[in-house]
């Protein structure tokens, strides 16, 4: 297993841990179980940035710009009236 699909397996794992931090946190049944469970998917969520980071600074993880006449549709579609 080279480099790049090790950093895309941690990645994704790590894609899974903030998914079971949300769930956690809606979930949760005391304000201070909820804390704990924000306070994690933050962290995860920052550790996730950093690896995306990681892998588009070596060309692994790229991602085009979206065109904003796309970004205006999609703002009309979806707002509330």
């Amino acid at each position: 297993m080279d480099d790049r699909n090790l950093m895309q397996d941690i990645l994704l794992l790590e894609k899974g841990v903030c998914d079971l931090y949300m769930h956690g946190a809606i979930e949760s049944s005391t304000q201070n179980i909820n804390q704990v469970f924000k306070n994690a998917l933050n962290e995860s969520l920052t550790m996730q940035d950093d690896i995306y980071k990681k892998m588009e600074a070596k060309g692994w993880y790229q991602t085009e710009t979206a065109q904003q006449d796309k970004i205006n549709t999609l703002k009309q579609k979806y707002s509330v009236q």
